[in-house]
């Protein structure tokens, strides 16, 4: 499989990416090594490999869930830059 400059062009589209010639060149590039040493690794026999999630043995931790008290509204908004009405104020960032 191989990827064409007109793909990336769509994918970045999509991604709301503007990039220059060279760059789409670049990346077109990239992804097609990429796929080429992938289609290298389809041609490993894997069948005596049991299939695993992670390389590594993972044990759970994460703590226990406890229910505990939240501090007071006052308390949270304390450190607020700008509370308004209980709540944080934050610049508007979207035109």
């Amino acid at each position: 499989m191989k990827i064409s400059k007109e793909e990336v062009e769509h994918v970045a589209v999509l991604a709301r990416l503007k990039f220059s010639e060279g760059e789409i060149e670049r990346f077109a590039g990239q992804l097609n090594r990429i796929l080429a040493y992938m289609e290298q690794l389809d041609k490993l026999d894997t069948s005596r490999v049991a299939p695993t999630f992670h390389a590594v043995a993972q044990k759970n931790v994460f703590r226990e869930d406890t229910i505990q008290s939240s501090p007071g509204l006052d308390l949270t908004l304390s450190n607020a830059p700008d509370p308004e009405r209980g709540f944080f104020r934050v610049p508007k960032i979207i035109e």
